[in-house]
């Protein structure tokens, strides 16, 4: 795979910028209003790409190095949009060493992504996370609110099938 992150366009919409500057006017003079601001925004957006980090920017006068900075700090917050089907592998302990980073590398061949990164139809978006507590079914991939366990890199394929 490319060493540069695929990225899909900013497409968002005037309403949805009309949304956030009604939000950044309502805590446009409270001190320490960033966090809200940044919480709301991504809940508009779906996530905090630059475009939206640059309007929060200029409309409550803080450095967009701030914004930033308090956006890729917290792992509440994302930089990339995520796809309408959400796949995280656990990466933890159990599931790792039953062969969780083989099933997380099937995946992102098939999708042709890398983890962070969603598809360009939006479909989409793969992650890893640490621990679901499901150690029991060792190794897990969720997608959405479904979980699958017990998994094998033979699995994926048409767990994968099921969302297309």
């Amino acid at each position: 795979m490319s060493s540069q992150k695929k990225t899909v366009p900013f497409n968002g919409s005037k309403e949805q910028e009309a949304e956030l500057l009604k939000v950044i006017n309502a805590h446009k003079h409270d001190k320490g209003a960033l966090m809200p601001v940044l919480q709301e925004a991504q809940e508009i957006y779906g996530y905090l790409p630059i475009e939206v980090q640059t309007i929060i920017s200029n409309e409550m006068d803080i450095p967009l190095e701030k914004v930033y900075g308090v956006a890729t700090f917290y792992s509440q917050f994302s930089l990339n949009p995520k796809g309408k089907y959400k796949v995280s592998v656990c990466l933890g302990t159990a599931c790792y060493v039953k062969g969780s980073g083989d099933i997380f590398n099937k995946i992102s061949e098939l999708l042709k992504i890398e983890g962070g990164e969603c598809t360009p139809d939006g479909k989409f978006s793969l992650d890893a996370c640490r621990c679901i507590g499901a150690c029991g079914l060792a190794p897990v991939l969720t997608i959405n609110s479904d979980v699958y366990g017990r998994l094998t890199v033979d699995d994926v394929k048409d767990i994968i099938a099921k969302y297309e």
